[in-house]
């Protein structure tokens, strides 16, 4: 199994490399550094080529990049040109034949750990791959592996398959899964019943969901079932305790064509408010 990481020389992208080595010690993984760099621009430098200047600079901050990486932890670095930055990323990742895509988070945001810049924000609109967003603040961190896997099931098509990727994700790592299931009051129609029933009635849903999950989860996997409501999708979420080395996995829209990301609105929502790594995967074809 290889791990992608969107790398720049930035605190964002010392934050996806923290993620990646995570990732890559938790799996027993190998880790890809990729850079990827714009094409030659005719006038931009009179003398050498622009490319040469370029690669040069980018080896030694990928050099950089490769010293940080734990000596147990197999690791290769990339360099390549392509106009779009995310089709560049997009490309290798593939290339390299990586089972996920890890890229930092600009961090401009005035809430939570994350804030997608351009390429971040075309990317979960476009991978065919799972993306791993690195909050703010993660190359900071001391912790080695992931700690726990959450999974946030709701009852729209595609649930069945992150159910699937996570399970799947606790076998390999070892890790424990929480599954939680979000009630927003919020997104309830408004003036028809109770906020109680609304209640009763989602929470009835979600156990009938985790009861029959359940039956497809390994005997030695440690599952944890969670329902949490709250007034808005935020404020559920943030009734969740949450810890240093724990990641969140969230399924595609159900706008997303078929084997492509596409963030939906609950996932954004959540994005805004929490300081772990989310983890968006592709929705699947038949």
């Amino acid at each position: 199994m290889r791990i992608y990481v969107a790398y720049l020389a930035t605190d964002g992208g010392a934050d996806a490399l923290t993620m990646g080595v995570r990732i890559a010690r938790t799996l027993s993984a190998a880790l890809d550094i990729g850079m990827v760099l714009p094409p030659d621009v005719q006038g931009v430098l009179h003398a050498g080529s622009f490319d040469d200047v370029l690669t040069q600079r980018a080896d030694q901050w990928l050099a950089e990049a490769r010293a940080m990486v734990p000596d147990d932890i197999e690791v290769a670095t990339h360099i390549a040109f392509y106009d779009s930055s995310a089709e560049g990323i997009l490309a290798e990742a593939e290339r390299v034949g990586a089972a996920a895509i890890v890229v930092g988070t600009s961090g401009g945001g005035l809430m939570g750990g994350h804030s997608l810049g351009s390429v971040a924000g075309a990317l979960v609109h476009s991978s065919p791959l799972p993306l791993v967003l690195s909050p703010r603040g993660m190359r900071r961190s001391k912790v080695d592996r992931i700690r726990e896997i959450t999974c946030a099931m709701g009852r729209r098509p595609g649930a069945q398959q992150l159910f699937d990727t996570a399970i799947r994700a606790a076998s390999a790592s070892g890790c424990p899964l929480r599954v939680v299931s979000l009630i927003a009051l919020d997104r309830a129609p408004r003036g028809r019943r109770p906020d109680d029933e609304v209640i009763a009635e989602a929470t009835a849903h979600a156990q009938a969901s985790f009861d029959e999950a359940r039956s497809r989860v390994p005997a030695d996997n440690e599952v944890g079932w969670t329902i949490v409501s709250g007034p808005t999708v935020e404020d559920a979420v943030n009734k969740l305790d949450w810890y240093d080395g724990d990641v969140i996995m969230v399924g595609s829209s159900r706008l997303a064509a078929q084997r492509r990301l596409f963030l939906g609105s609950t996932a954004a929502k959540m994005l805004r408010v929490l300081d772990v790594p989310m983890v968006i995967v592709p929705k699947e074809d038949a």
